[in-house]
Order: structure tokens, then sequence, then C-alpha cells
């Protein structure tokens, strides 16, 4: 799998994951760069999503533009 493709530092990015889905908890979104798999498995599971969804989501997310879905 890419890396993510993140337009903001993971740190700010994860704040804003928290903000947008309340539900998510520090221990679901802990992120190795050199396994982003790990952590698009946890949430997709969590989210009940499709991984690719997931991630579109995170980037869209670090990019500032949440996607609602």
């Amino acid at each position: 799998m890419k890396a993510l493709r993140l337009q903001s530092s993971w740190k700010e990015t994860k704040e804003k994951l928290k903000e947008v889905n309340s539900d998510l908890a520090e221990e679901d979104l802990q992120y190795d760069a050199d396994h982003p798999e790990l952590l698009l498995n946890r949430l997709a599971a969590k989210m009940n999503r499709d991984v690719q969804q997931v991630k579109e989501w995170v980037e869209s997310v670090s990019a500032n533009r949440s996607k609602a879905s």
C-alpha cells in the first residue's frame, strides 16, 4: 500500500480526525509511516468502511477537506 499523502503533520491530522469523528480514541490513531496499512485497517474495521475509503478520508481531513461519509 502506498503511503498516506498528508498535507499537515500527523499530530495535526490526528486532532482533526478526532474532531470529525469523536468515536476515535488515541489507540485507534496510532500511526507508523512505514506501515500505514495498520492504521487504515484498524480505522476501516472500527468505522465499517473500505480501506480505500478510509485512506481518502484521512487524506482529505489532513487537507482540511473533511468528507462527511
